[in-house]
């Protein structure tokens, strides 16, 4: 199993991504844990609220496991992106979901961060979009960071790819993360939090996820509709994106701001 489920207070869920060996990058089989769970959690009345890490100090997730191979049609008007059903959201889960990021969250991770109510972060955390340096169009990445983050962080952040990375306290500056602890006291601060949102009345809590996400929401949407035509458009073929991939990762540098 990729993803661990712990009960671990009255009310609360913890899952863990558990690939710390890949920086719990998600790969096929990872994506249908979570996209089960979340559904699982639908049902389980005993569940009112959810914190989501990753194992280890490293990472929380570094996105798609560039071991996947995921085939994608020739026609521009579609595409298969297992990601965008990985969160809760996209499952229909409205239980509120505390995201606690250690150590880097960079590319597909933003489909899980995107959907989380907030963001408690490590003060070794790190955030980054690689797709720019690699070829790639950053569209659902980017879209679900816009809904996060100030107009021109986000442009800079898609657009600097692996040259630069967000560290906890810029973050926490822009409004991405919602508060920033020592790595070890990481959990205990997000578990706090979920405690206490499930303490109330879980109808009128997921009422009130349910109302702020619908603040956004046809934003959002309408952005989605056009990202798989800007990707059909915008990215290199896959064995140029495998060229850029080798030759950065030979002698990456980057700075955290």
């Amino acid at each position: 199993m990729s993803v661990r489920r712990e009960a671990v207070a009255d009310g609360v869920a913890l899952v863990t991504l558990d690939r710390p060996e890949r920086h719990n990058a998600l790969d096929l089989g990872t994506v249908d844990e979570l996209r089960a769970l979340w559904r699982e959690f639908r049902f389980d009345d005993a569940v009112r609220a959810v914190v989501l890490t990753g194992a280890g100090e490293r990472a929380f997730c570094t996105g798609i496991d560039r071991s996947v191979d995921v085939p994608q049609p020739s026609s521009p008007y579609s595409a298969d992106d297992p990601l965008l059903t990985a969160g809760p959201k996209s499952n229909d889960l409205w239980k509120p979901v505390v995201a606690a990021v250690n150590g880097m969250a960079c590319g597909g991770a933003f489909y899980l961060l995107g959907e989380a109510e907030f963001l408690v972060a490590a003060e070794h955390a790190t955030f980054f979009d690689p797709h720019t340096s690699y070829g790639m169009v950053s569209a659902y990445e980017s879209v679900l960071m816009a809904q996060r983050m100030p107009y021109g962080e986000v442009m800079r952040m898609s657009l600097m790819g692996t040259a630069e990375r967000v560290g906890a306290r810029r973050a926490y500056e822009t409004g991405l993360v919602s508060e920033v602890v020592p790595g070890p006291g990481l959990l205990d601060a997000a578990l706090r939090s979920a405690a206490v949102l499930a303490s109330y009345p879980t109808e009128a809590v997921q009422g009130t996820v349910r109302a702020v996400w619908s603040a956004r929401e046809a934003a959002r949407a309408h952005a989605m509709a056009s990202a798989a035509h800007l990707i059909a458009l915008g990215n290199l073929p896959p064995d140029r994106q495998t060229a850029l991939f080798t030759d950065r990762a030979r002698g990456a540098a980057f700075r955290v701001r």
